[in-house]
């Protein structure tokens, strides 16, 4: 990549290691910025690099933050496009990899809207999400569906239900997909133009979602309750020991 100038700082692609970092000068607050957002400096490669492992989105996430502070202390960052590009999902063999392409964001496309004035051009991006390959639409199911053969690959009773579950709820999203198009279809005859006089579309009041109960508690009640390959299921009896309060003991928390 050819600039017309040396930016304080480059982000590049490595082939083996990810996303890296290179400064212009060996100053301490690069170093110290790159360090707060978990760069670490290779001696032998003269470059820093996130630690080994980290996920895509993680690193695209990691290289826009410290960015934004590079960039608000007055200083120039370079970056090559193709880190945006995620990996390719793995296939079974004999099966070719989907094209990458940099993601979608819906938050983007939601934007778009209101710029918007013809209802064709809203049936545009309607499109984009339900592109076969590359929507949000079709990469939402094919996420839930590889969540649910995750937890059918533990095969346990409650990794097979759980993945049953996920498999039912990638159906929902299909039928959402369905019915997405049958909107975009609408909108894609429809000749109608917003009128000038219109009020902007951040004015306009959204609908009332309902409220929907959460299942965290339930979920780490039964994880708790649910046998594991590293937690059996019966327990020796414990040796008699002096009488203890009979309070519950606290529920167990499950941490991310």
């Amino acid at each position: 990549m050819n600039l017309p100038y040396e930016p304080d700082v480059a982000f590049g692609v490595h082939p083996d290691l990810g996303v890296a970092a290179a400064v212009a000068e060996d100053r301490p607050y690069l170093d110290e910025v790159l360090r707060k957002h978990h760069f670490r400096y290779s001696q032998d490669l003269d470059v820093y690099l996130l630690p080994e492992g980290t996920g895509h989105n993680t690193a695209v996430r990691t290289m826009a933050a410290a960015t934004r502070e590079f960039q608000d202390a007055g200083l120039t960052v370079a970056a090559d496009p193709r880190i945006m590009l995620p990996p390719p999902v793995p296939t079974p063999d004999g099966v070719a990899a989907r094209t990458t392409q940099p993601g979608q964001s819906l938050t983007a496309m939601t934007g778009e809207l209101h710029e918007l004035r013809r209802s064709a051009d809203v049936a545009d991006v309607l499109e984009q999400i339900l592109d076969e390959h590359h929507g949000p639409v079709g990469d939402l199911e094919e996420f839930i569906d590889t969540a649910a053969a995750w937890c059918e690959r533990l095969d346990t009773p409650n990794g097979r239900e759980l993945g049953q579950h996920l498999r039912t709820i990638a159906h929902h999203v299909a039928f959402l997909g369905d019915r997405l198009a049958d909107a975009q279809l609408d909108l894609s005859v429809m000749p109608d133009v917003t009128p000038q006089h219109a009020p902007p579309l951040a004015d306009m009041p959204l609908p009332v979602r309902h409220k929907v109960p959460s299942v965290t508690h339930t979920a780490r009640s039964r994880a708790a309750v649910a046998s594991s390959p590293n937690w059996p299921t019966e327990l020796p009896a414990a040796p008699e020991e002096a009488p203890r309060s009979t309070a519950a003991p606290s529920s167990p928390r499950r941490t991310r």
